[in-house]
């Protein structure tokens, strides 16, 4: 068990690095001159002035440099500042409990609906309850996320007036019900379809039948032996999608005007431009 931990753990130390070579090569090599952009669009920069700004950044050093000095600021918790100078470690404290909110109600959500009738589905299959599930999970695979957000805000916020069509400033657990159910159903249908699945196995498997053959009652039977095995594929899932959504969801955040994390990254690009990050080389994001 050991070993396997520490196997795994080194995988994830590789992958981690590899990702943040890959990213920051793919932005290095971006077009453009991070220098003029940090001095402004209209600034004249003489040789000396851009020098300093080389120098404070380390745009004047080799790649590979830059990479580590950036390694180095980013596991010291310094994300380094936006072109308008604010710090980007000051901006995502100041938003990320709205992100955090939104990401634990959406993953409720999904988790408990997406497992209850994954499993009503699997243990019916080939009846019209399965028919019925496979084609709402389709049609919720085929709408694309910002199409389900402006209906459902416009309908249940704007025509009918049941909730607020945006969230307030502070992003309480009520208003942010609606904005994760629109998240939570572009997960919804393959959990659904996922614990469908690992149900459906399940039920043919040995240990099932000897739990029947014994005359344990079916809740039982469904509960601590075919749900049992088949959700640890499923909690991961939902773990990764947990990862997923803490990372924003853009549209939805925009649409329901949420002061989460997905909206302002959406600020940061329309209104400041690309961002300075790692506080020593100047990678744009």
């Amino acid at each position: 068990m050991t070993r396997y931990a520490l196997s795994r753990t080194g995988q994830a130390i590789v992958v981690i690095f590899a990702a943040t070579l890959l990213l920051f090569a793919l932005v290095y090599a971006m077009p453009g001159d991070p220098v003029a952009a940090l001095a402004g669009e209209n600034a004249v920069l003489d040789a000396a002035t851009r020098a300093k700004i080389s120098a404070k950044y380390h745009l004047d050093q080799p790649f590979f440099v830059q990479y580590l000095i950036y390694l180095g600021n980013v596991f010291q918790g310094d994300l380094g500042e936006t072109f308008a100078g604010r710090p980007v470690t000051e901006i995502i404290a100041r938003v990320f409990p709205a992100t955090a909110r939104l990401t634990v109600l959406t993953v409720a959500i999904q988790s408990v609906v997406g497992i209850a009738l994954g499993m009503i589905a699997g243990r019916r299959r080939g009846t019209g309850f399965d028919g019925g599930i496979m084609v709402v999970t389709m049609v919720l695979v085929g709408v694309p996320t910002f199409v389900s957000a402006f209906v459902i805000q416009y309908f249940l916020g704007v025509k009918w007036g049941w909730v607020k069509p945006t969230v307030s400033a502070q992003a309480t657990w009520l208003e942010l019900i609606v904005p994760a159910v629109v998240l939570a159903l572009g997960s919804l249908a393959f959990l659904i379809r996922f614990t469908r699945s690992g149900i459906g196995d399940a039920m043919g498997s040995e240990h099932v039948r000897a739990a029947r053959a014994r005359g344990l009652p079916e809740w039982r039977v469904a509960l601590f032996h075919v749900l049992r095995n088949a959700l640890i594929p499923i909690v991961t899932v939902i773990g990764t999608e947990f990862g997923a959504l803490l990372g924003g969801a853009v549209i939805t955040e925009s649409v329901f005007n949420i002061p989460g994390y997905g909206q302002q990254v959406y600020r940061l690009f329309a209104n400041e431009g690309v961002v300075v990050i790692g506080g020593g080389a100047a990678s744009l994001v």
